[in-house]
Parts: structure tokens; C-alpha cells; sequence
């Protein structure tokens, strides 16, 4: 167990105040820490004296707390920050060093992270064993109300792993690795290097699960205390289970990794299968939303890459692809086997050029300046007698045109009922 701190006699600077940050803040004054200072790049009414402050406070107080997706490599603070990054920890540090947890359960991945813990999170709670869902999948983990004895199931993000030093998962998962994130960590190897920090405090009574044989030579290589487990094999028939969604291309290694998770817990097959079958899918991945005669839409906004929107192209037929957005540094559109399954694309977004080239010649495609164009084009140009899925899988961020990927995908979304109303 990670040693527990007194609060209210140690200082705090916290970086950042976006919804982590806010939620570290009010973290800090529940339990009556001594002195908090913060910091928010983009808040426009902080004045000089006040950046200088806390400046100087990063020098003297006891941890600094940075929200996730500030990359100290490119903050005005770089060089103090570096100077005093033994004191750096994330809110999942934070957690940790306030509760007595009896086992929590930590999954990171570049796919699927969401979907595993929602998973687990669901056939633990159909099992009667108490738990809570935590850490990037929505709400802040510090906004929760602790309960000593249930089991806390907690996604995290490579952002958070990279300053984390105090997480001790009972249990901890890498579900997979492909480039991601490049433009904020620098290179694969940091990227990577972030994630297995998720195994750095673990005893031999700890469990880890990898799958993927470099990763797990890397694990090796560490010299890891907790027990390896090698997610392998195929110990769940999908097809014995009526749930659709969980038998997408895109889930079954999500599945397995549930799987081996809910059995340390006593959960057996039987009932494992049974549980599979009440689970609802999320939002934006590989959601079929609505299903209008021969037209099935799938909004799957969430595929920020296009390692997560190959899942979606190998699961469909007779695609109408709508992609485009922000791409992922070093990320290629690798379409090659996917030719035949894909009628036309629609590319959307501020670089469709970049788009445009990695698909040309491949299939048909047309340049849509933003996603209504696209979704209105879709609905007068395609014939309705014909079977087809229109795949909105953008294979790249959203920051181009939106907030974030929920935005996009529920843009998406009205804007298909919208066309329906009209159209139909």
C-alpha cells in the first residue's frame, strides 16, 4: 500500500484548471491543505504578479500537481518544472495518497480502454461486487465519494502515467500499443515508456496482464515485481453471447482482457457470459445509432486514429466512410485491404489534402468542407434501395473543428436526424 500523507501540513502548486484541475483544487481544500497556489496558461485575467507567485511556489512546495495534456516540454515554466520533477505527481497520485483502497484495478492501452473498464466495471456490479468506475473515462476520479471496501476500476491516460509515482494497482493492464499521442510525447519509446510506469509499485502480491510480446519483454527487462499474466488464447466463444457489439472486431480482445481481470475475482465463465449480455456499448465507438431501411449509421468518433478506425472498417461492408480532422503524427491511412468494403469516402475537416493523398486512387472519394456538407451530400447523393453503413470513423483528433470527439460525434448524430426529418 502506498504510504498515506497529511494534507494539512504540506503545500501544493496545481497546474492547469480544467476539469482535473478544478477537481484537484477542491480535492486540496476538502482535506485542508496547508497551501495551494495554481496556475492556467489560458485563464486571460491572471496577471504578472500572480504568474511570477507561482513561479516562485514551484520552487518550495511540497508536490506539484499538473493536469493532464500539459506537456512541461513546451510550458513557459520548462525549465523550473524540470528542475523540480521529482515533485510532479498527477490526481491519480493524489488518490492514492489519501485513501486505504483495498484493490483497484488500473487499465491503459491505446485502444479500448474505455470499453474494458466499463466492462469490468459492469460484470463486477452484476456479480454483487462493489465498484466504481474512475480516472479519464468521465469523471474526475477526486470528485468521487471514497468507500473503503469497494474495488475502484480506473482508466488512465498516457498523460497521467507519465507524472504518476504513487499509483499501486492491485491489478493493471496494457491492453495495446500503436503511435499515438507523438506530438505531445516526442517520439514511440516515450509513449511507451509512459504506460508501463502503470506497474512501478506493484509487490509480487500485485497482478499485470500484457499481451503484446514486446511490451512484455519490456516488462521483463524492468525487472516488475508484480505476477505476469499473458492474456493469450480464446477462453470466451463470443458467439455464445447474444451481444452484437461486443463481437465487433474492435472488442474481442477487450472481452478477453475482462475476462482474466473479473476472474481473479471469483467471477466463472458461466457467469461472466451471462453478465456480457446486459452490457451496453458507449458513445461514439462503434455506435450504431440508428438503422432507417436499408441505411444503418455508426458513429464511431471516438477512432482518433486510424489503428481504431481499421477495427471499424473490418466489421462493415458496403461503407460509406465519412474521415478527416487532425491527424496523428506519423499515423498512415493504410486502406489496401479495406478497398472492397468501402463504396465511397467523404473527407471533412481542415486537412483534406493530407487525406486526399493517402487514399487517391485507392477509392472513390469526395471533399466535403465540414461533416454537414458530408452528412447532407450522403442523403441526396445515395441510392436508398441499397444496403449500406454509414461509417462516420474520422481516423484522426477533432481539434480542427470541434472541442473534442464527443462534440463531434453528437454533431454527427443530430445532424443525421436532421437529414432524416428532411429527407424521409
Amino acid at each position: 500500500m502506498t504510504e498515506l500523507i497529511n494534507f494539512e501540513d504540506k503545500t501544493f502548486a496545481v497546474y492547469g484548471l480544467g476539469l482535473t484541475g478544478k477537481s484537484v483544487v477542491n480535492f486540496l481544500k476538502r482535506n485542508k491543505a496547508h497551501q495551494i497556489f495554481t496556475w492556467d496558461d489560458y485563464l486571460t485575467k491572471r496577471n504578472t504578479k500572480q504568474k511570477n507567485l507561482f513561479k516562485i511556489k514551484l520552487n518550495s512546495v511540497d508536490y506539484i500537481v499538473i493536469s493532464p495534456g500539459i506537456n512541461i516540454e513546451k510550458s513557459k515554466f520548462k525549465k523550473i518544472l524540470f528542475k523540480n520533477k521529482n515533485k510532479i505527481i498527477s490526481d491519480l497520485d493524489l488518490f492514492y495518497l489519501r485513501n486505504k483502497i483495498k484493490k483497484s484495478i488500473i487499465i491503459t492501452g491505446t485502444n479500448g480502454k474505455s470499453t474494458t473498464c466499463s466492462l469490468i466495471h459492469h460484470i463486477l456490479k452484476k456479480n454483487n461486487i462493489k465498484n466504481k468506475l474512475a480516472g479519464n473515462i468521465g469523471k474526475p476520479i477526486l470528485d468521487l465519494k471514497f468507500v473503503k471496501n469497494e474495488i475502484y476500476v480506473i482508466e488512465a491516460s498516457s498523460f497521467q502515467l507519465e507524472y504518476s509515482k504513487f499509483i499501486k494497482p492491485y491489478c493493471a493492464a496494457i491492453l495495446n500499443i500503436s503511435q499515438d499521442h507523438l506530438d505531445w510525447h516526442g517520439s514511440k519509446k516515450k509513449y511507451v515508456n509512459s504506460k508501463i510506469k502503470v506497474f512501478n509499485n506493484q509487490t509480487e502480491n500485485d497482478i499485470a496482464l500484457l499481451n503484446n510480446s514486446k511490451i512484455i519483454k519490456l516488462y521483463r527487462n524492468h525487472n516488475f515485481l508484480g505476477k505476469l499474466k499473458i492474456i493469450k488464447g480464446n477462453p470466451i466463444k463470443l458467439k455464445k453471447t447474444i451481444n452484437k457489439y461486443l463481437q465487433l472486431e474492435a472488442n474481442k480482445e477487450n472481452v478477453k482482457f475482462a475476462y482474466f481481470i473479473t476472474k481473479l475475482f471469483k467471477i466463472n465463465r458461466k457467469n461472466f457470459v451471462k453478465s456480457l449480455n446486459s452490457f451496453k456499448g458507449l458513445s461514439h465507438r462503434h455506435e450504431i445509432f440508428l438503422k432507417l431501411g436499408n441505411f444503418t449509421f455508426i458513429n464511431d468518433s471516438k477512432a482518433t486514429s486510424f489503428e481504431s478506425t481499421r477495427y471499424a472498417l473490418k466489421s462493415n461492408n458496403n461503407i460509406i466512410w465519412i474521415t478527416g480532422g487532425q491527424p496523428k503524427k506519423n499515423d498512415k491511412i493504410d486502406i489496401d485491404q479495406f478497398k472492397d468494403k468501402i463504396i465511397k469516402a467523404y473527407i471533412i475537416g481542415n486537412h483534406t489534402a493530407y487525406f486526399a493523398k493517402q487514399i487517391s486512387k485507392k477509392i472513390k472519394f469526395e471533399i466535403s468542407k465540414n461533416l454537414k456538407a458530408a452528412v447532407s451530400k450522403i442523403f441526396k447523393s445515395h441510392d436508398r434501395k441499397k444496403q449500406v453503413t454509414i461509417l462516420f470513423s474520422p481516423a484522426s483528433a477533432s481539434y480542427d473543428q470541434f472541442r473534442n470527439f464527443m462534440e463531434r460525434g453528437d454533431k454527427f448524430k443530430d445532424l443525421v436526424k436532421y437529414n432524416v426529418k428532411k429527407f424521409y
